[in-house]
C-alpha cells in the first residue's frame, strides 16, 4: 500500500480510503469486523464514514469493532443535521458517542445547503477543532468558489481552514477536472473521491447487451441503465483491457482515478471481505501513460464547456506544470 500526503496537513494516509457506507446495511457486523482486520493487514489507515449512513448504525458498529485499534485509522466523519452552527456542534458530539472515541481526525460538512451561512458554519467548525474533537475540517461536494470563500473567511478570522474536499470522480463523471482538481493542486487541498466504479458499472457488474440482474442496484438506480446504454462500447473495451492485463475491471477503473493529478485517495466502499481483499490488491497496480490514455479514450466524457476553448496548453491542472 502506498501512502500519500493529505493535502497540507502534514499527515500521510493510505492511498486507499476504506468506505464504510455498507456497514450495518448490506454488510453485517461480523463481516464489517473482518473487513477492518483485512484493511489493517493490507496497510489501509484511512477510513471514511458519516452520521447519516444507516441512520447512525454504521458509526455504532465502527465504535464497537474499532475498540483496541482506533489508533490504526485516520477517521473521517461528516455533519449530519445541517450546516448551521448548532448542527455542526451537536452532530460531532453524537458521532463521537456512536464511534466511542474522543475525537475524529477529519470532520466534514456533507453537502452545501441553499441559504447557508458560511461564516456561522466556519466559526462552528473552528470551535470543534479548538475543543479537540477533530484535528481537521473539510467540506464534501463543495464547488471551488465556495471552498475558497469559506477558507477566506477562516483566514480573515484566524480559524481552522478546510483541508479536504470529497467529490464523485470516475471515467464517466469528470467535471471536477475543470476547477476543483486544479484548485486542490494549487492550494494543497486534499481530494478524496467516491463512486470510482460508477455504482458497479465499471466493475463489470453490468454488461452491455445483457439484462440487469434482478437483485442489482440497477433495477432502482435509473442512472445505471442510461449509462450502460450510452457507454456500453467503452465498458466493453474496459472489460477487454482488464482481461488483457490480468486484473479485475474495478481495479483498473480505480487505478485510473488514483493516478490522476490532484487526487489524494479514492474511497472504496466494500460490503464483503472478498471485495476488500480485491480492492487492496488493486492498489499495487501502476498504469503507464499509454494505458491511462487508452482507458480515457474509451469514454468521450471530458468536459468540453470551458472558457478559452479546448487548447491543450490551457488544459486545467497542467497549467501548474509550467
Amino acid at each position: 500500500m502506498k501512502y500519500v500526503p493529505l493535502g497540507g496537513t502534514g499527515v500521510e494516509v493510505s492511498q486507499m480510503c476504506l468506505g464504510t457506507m455498507m456497514f450495518g446495511g448490506r454488510c453485517n457486523e461480523q463481516e464489517s469486523d473482518a473487513i477492518i482486520g483485512a484493511a489493517i493487514d493490507g496497510g489501509v489507515n484511512f477510513l471514511d464514514t458519516a452520521a447519516m449512513y444507516v441512520d447512525g448504525v454504521t458509526e455504532q458498529i465502527l465504535g464497537r469493532i474499532l475498540k483496541g485499534r482506533r489508533d490504526k485509522f485516520f477517521i473521517t466523519t461528516k455533519v449530519h443535521k445541517g450546516v448551521d452552527g448548532a448542527a455542526v456542534r451537536s452532530s460531532i458530539d453524537e458521532s463521537l458517542a456512536r464511534l466511542q472515541t474522543d475525537h475524529v481526525d477529519l470532520y466534514m460538512i456533507h453537502w452545501p445547503v441553499v441559504g447557508m451561512q458560511p461564516t456561522e458554519m466556519m466559526a462552528a467548525l473552528n470551535d470543534v477543532v479548538k475543543a479537540g474533537k477533530t484535528r481537521f475540517v473539510g467540506f464534501c461536494n463543495c464547488p471551488a468558489w465556495l471552498f475558497a470563500h469559506c477558507n477566506r473567511i477562516a483566514s480573515d478570522n484566524g480559524w481552522a481552514q478546510l483541508v479536504c474536499n470529497q467529490l464523485p470522480y470516475n471515467l464517466l463523471e469528470r467535471g471536477i477536472e475543470v476547477e476543483l482538481l486544479p484548485q486542490a493542486a494549487a492550494e494543497n487541498i486534499a481530494i478524496t473521491t467516491y463512486r470510482a466504479l460508477s455504482a458497479g458499472l465499471l466493475a463489470g457488474k453490468y454488461r452491455p447487451g445483457q439484462p440487469l440482474p434482478t437483485d442489482a442496484r440497477g433495477q432502482t438506480d435509473q442512472r445505471l441503465g442510461s449509462w450502460l446504454t450510452r457507454f456500453g462500447d467503452g465498458i466493453g473495451q474496459l472489460l477487454a483491457m482488464a482481461d488483457e492485463m490480468g486484473v479485475a475491471p474495478g481495479q483498473l477503473a480505480t487505478a485510473w482515478v488514483y493516478e490522476q493529478k490532484g487526487v489524494t485517495a479514492p474511497i472504496v466502499g466494500v460490503s464483503s471481505l472478498a471485495q476488500t481483499n480485491s480492492a487492496i490488491a488493486g492498489f499495487s497496480l501502476t498504469l503507464t501513460g499509454e494505458q491511462r490514455d487508452r482507458l480515457t479514450s474509451f469514454f468521450d466524457t471530458a468536459v468540453k464547456e470551458e472558457a478559452g476553448g479546448r487548447f491543450p496548453e490551457l488544459r486545467r491542472i497542467d497549467l501548474l506544470n509550467a
